[in-house]
Protein backbone atom coordinates (compact mmCIF):
# COMPACT_ATOMS: atom_id res chain seq x y z
CA UNK A 1 0.00 0.00 0.00
CA UNK A 2 1.50 3.16 -1.11
CA UNK A 3 -0.41 5.39 1.40
CA UNK A 4 1.21 3.73 4.37
CA UNK A 5 4.62 4.06 2.89
CA UNK A 6 4.18 7.79 2.51
CA UNK A 7 3.11 8.17 6.10
CA UNK A 8 6.64 8.48 7.41
CA UNK A 9 7.51 11.21 4.87
CA UNK A 10 4.39 13.37 5.52
CA UNK A 11 4.04 12.69 9.21
CA UNK A 12 5.98 15.71 10.42
CA UNK A 13 4.19 18.16 8.09
CA UNK A 14 0.77 16.81 9.19
CA UNK A 15 1.69 17.34 12.86
CA UNK A 16 2.88 20.86 12.05
CA UNK A 17 -0.37 21.79 10.32
CA UNK A 18 -2.37 20.11 13.05
CA UNK A 19 -0.67 22.29 15.65
CA UNK A 20 -1.15 25.43 13.49
CA UNK A 21 -4.88 24.80 13.02
CA UNK A 22 -5.30 23.80 16.66
CA UNK A 23 -3.57 27.03 17.74
CA UNK A 24 -5.71 29.14 15.41
CA UNK A 25 -8.84 27.33 16.60
CA UNK A 26 -7.80 27.74 20.25
CA UNK A 27 -7.22 31.48 19.86
CA UNK A 28 -10.32 32.04 17.73
CA UNK A 29 -12.70 29.99 19.88
CA UNK A 30 -10.95 30.00 23.24
CA UNK A 31 -10.02 33.69 23.26
CA UNK A 32 -12.80 35.11 21.08
CA UNK A 33 -16.00 33.16 21.43
CA UNK A 34 -15.78 31.49 24.85
CA UNK A 35 -15.48 34.79 26.81
CA UNK A 36 -18.52 36.17 24.95
CA UNK A 37 -20.52 33.02 25.70
CA UNK A 38 -19.38 33.06 29.33
CA UNK A 39 -20.28 36.73 29.73
CA UNK A 40 -23.72 36.00 28.22
CA UNK A 41 -24.19 33.06 30.62
CA UNK A 42 -23.04 35.20 33.55
CA UNK A 43 -25.37 38.05 32.49
CA UNK A 44 -28.23 35.55 32.21
CA UNK A 45 -27.46 34.11 35.67
CA UNK A 46 -27.32 37.62 37.13
CA UNK A 47 -30.64 38.52 35.50
CA UNK A 48 -32.28 35.30 36.73
CA UNK A 49 -31.03 35.82 40.28
CA UNK A 50 -32.22 39.46 40.14
CA UNK A 51 -35.62 38.35 38.88
CA UNK A 52 -35.84 35.72 41.63
CA UNK A 53 -34.92 38.32 44.25
CA UNK A 54 -37.55 40.72 42.84
CA UNK A 55 -40.13 37.93 42.85
CA UNK A 56 -39.29 37.06 46.46
CA UNK A 57 -39.54 40.73 47.44
CA UNK A 58 -42.91 40.98 45.67
CA UNK A 59 -44.08 37.81 47.43
CA UNK A 60 -42.98 39.21 50.82
CA UNK A 61 -44.75 42.50 50.07
CA UNK A 62 -47.90 40.63 49.04
CA UNK A 63 -47.75 38.52 52.21
CA UNK A 64 -47.40 41.61 54.38
CA UNK A 65 -50.28 43.31 52.55
CA UNK A 66 -52.40 40.21 52.97
CA UNK A 67 -51.60 40.10 56.70
CA UNK A 68 -52.50 43.79 56.99
CA UNK A 69 -55.73 43.17 55.09
CA UNK A 70 -56.59 40.24 57.36
CA UNK A 71 -55.96 42.38 60.46
CA UNK A 72 -58.10 45.16 58.96
CA UNK A 73 -60.83 42.67 58.08
CA UNK A 74 -60.78 41.26 61.61
CA UNK A 75 -60.97 44.78 63.08
CA UNK A 76 -63.86 45.65 60.77
CA UNK A 77 -65.64 42.43 61.73
CA UNK A 78 -65.23 43.25 65.43
CA UNK A 79 -66.51 46.79 64.83
CA UNK A 80 -69.53 45.43 62.93
CA UNK A 81 -70.26 42.97 65.72
CA UNK A 82 -70.04 45.82 68.26
CA UNK A 83 -72.48 47.89 66.18
CA UNK A 84 -74.85 44.91 65.93
CA UNK A 85 -74.63 44.27 69.67
CA UNK A 86 -75.29 47.97 70.37
CA UNK A 87 -78.28 47.96 68.02
CA UNK A 88 -79.62 44.82 69.70
CA UNK A 89 -79.21 46.40 73.13
CA UNK A 90 -80.97 49.59 72.00
CA UNK A 91 -83.76 47.57 70.41
CA UNK A 92 -84.14 45.48 73.57
CA UNK A 93 -84.25 48.61 75.73
CA UNK A 94 -86.81 50.21 73.42
CA UNK A 95 -88.88 47.03 73.38
CA UNK A 96 -88.74 46.74 77.15
CA UNK A 97 -89.86 50.36 77.52
CA UNK A 98 -92.72 49.79 75.07
CA UNK A 99 -93.71 46.59 76.83
CA UNK A 100 -93.58 48.32 80.23
CA UNK A 101 -95.83 51.12 78.96
CA UNK A 102 -98.22 48.60 77.43
CA UNK A 103 -98.18 46.56 80.66
CA UNK A 104 -99.05 49.67 82.71
CA UNK A 105 -101.95 50.46 80.35
CA UNK A 106 -103.07 46.85 80.43
CA UNK A 107 -102.93 46.76 84.24
CA UNK A 108 -104.95 49.98 84.43
CA UNK A 109 -107.56 48.60 82.02
CA UNK A 110 -107.62 45.32 83.95
CA UNK A 111 -108.12 47.11 87.27
CA UNK A 112 -110.87 49.22 85.73
CA UNK A 113 -112.55 46.14 84.28
CA UNK A 114 -112.27 44.30 87.60
CA UNK A 115 -113.81 47.30 89.37
CA UNK A 116 -116.66 47.36 86.86
CA UNK A 117 -117.16 43.59 87.26
CA UNK A 118 -117.16 43.92 91.03
CA UNK A 119 -119.63 46.81 90.87
CA UNK A 120 -121.83 44.86 88.44
CA UNK A 121 -121.66 41.77 90.67
CA UNK A 122 -122.59 43.81 93.75
CA UNK A 123 -125.40 45.47 91.82
CA UNK A 124 -126.58 42.11 90.48
CA UNK A 125 -126.42 40.55 93.94
CA UNK A 126 -128.42 43.44 95.38
CA UNK A 127 -130.94 43.11 92.62
CA UNK A 128 -131.08 39.33 93.06
CA UNK A 129 -131.62 39.82 96.80
CA UNK A 130 -134.32 42.34 96.12
CA UNK A 131 -136.06 40.08 93.58
CA UNK A 132 -135.60 37.05 95.83
CA UNK A 133 -137.03 38.98 98.80
CA UNK A 134 -140.07 39.97 96.75
CA UNK A 135 -140.45 36.41 95.48
CA UNK A 136 -140.18 35.14 99.05
CA UNK A 137 -142.92 37.54 100.18
CA UNK A 138 -145.16 36.41 97.31
CA UNK A 139 -144.47 32.71 97.91
CA UNK A 140 -145.10 33.00 101.65
CA UNK A 141 -148.27 34.97 100.98
CA UNK A 142 -149.58 32.40 98.51
CA UNK A 143 -148.54 29.34 100.43
CA UNK A 144 -149.42 30.34 103.97
CA UNK A 145 -151.62 33.31 103.36
CA UNK A 146 -149.62 35.49 105.76
CA UNK A 147 -147.87 38.62 104.80
CA UNK A 148 -144.26 39.23 105.84
CA UNK A 149 -142.42 42.52 105.66
CA UNK A 150 -139.54 43.28 103.28
CA UNK A 151 -136.90 43.40 106.01
CA UNK A 152 -137.69 39.86 107.24
CA UNK A 153 -137.81 38.48 103.69
CA UNK A 154 -134.50 40.17 102.83
CA UNK A 155 -132.80 38.82 105.96
CA UNK A 156 -134.03 35.29 105.17
CA UNK A 157 -132.70 35.58 101.58
CA UNK A 158 -129.31 36.84 102.80
CA UNK A 159 -128.99 33.92 105.26
CA UNK A 160 -129.88 31.47 102.50
CA UNK A 161 -127.35 33.02 100.07
CA UNK A 162 -124.49 33.10 102.57
CA UNK A 163 -125.00 29.49 103.62
CA UNK A 164 -125.04 28.30 99.98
Amino acid sequence: MPQIAQLAETYSSQIFWLLVFFGITFFFIGRGMVPKVMSTVQLRDTQISGDLAAAQAARDAADSQEAAWRRSEADNRLAAQAVIADAKAKAATSTEATLATAQIKFNAQLAEAEAQITAARISAMAEIESIAAEATQDIVARVSGTKIDKRTARSAVQKAMTSA
